[in-house]
């Protein structure tokens, strides 16, 4: 099954082939200033089953060895890739076509998870 995502433009596009390795919240303080969101739910997937297919993200290292891909026309972040995963990229759920398909079951960095935020989430085991 392929599954086709994009930024707000659509100058970004990637598809994503296969099964994911994971689907999950993470609630880290980097996550949401990358964002500007409470949460983000990445999907993780495999190197090799991936592509971008539209214009490729610009990239910045927001610290050793973690890399935030956005598009450069409209901002939007897009994916995330770190060096403790090598063999994986990390789309943003939302922007999946259907993105109301997925059932996250994993949360990351519940430690961080903001106040107001359920600590139960739909679906997740508790943080």
């Amino acid at each position: 099954m392929i599954r086709k995502g994009h930024c707000l433009c659509g100058a970004v596009t990637f598809e994503l082939d296969g099964s994911h390795n994971w689907i999950g919240h993470c609630h880290c303080d980097s996550c949401r200033r990358a964002t500007g969101a409470p949460l983000v739910t990445f999907v993780g997937h495999p190197d090799g089953n991936w592509q971008w297919t539209g214009t490729e993200p610009k990239h910045y290292e927001s610290s050793p060895g973690n890399h935030r891909y956005f598009c450069a026309t409209c901002g939007s972040s897009v994916a995330y890739r770190s060096d403790r995963e090598p063999d994986e990229m990390h789309f943003h759920a939302v922007l999946l076509d259907d993105p109301d398909t997925l059932s996250p079951d994993e949360v990351f960095h519940a430690d961080e998870r903001l106040s107001w935020i359920p600590e139960a989430l739909p679906g997740c085991p508790q943080g």
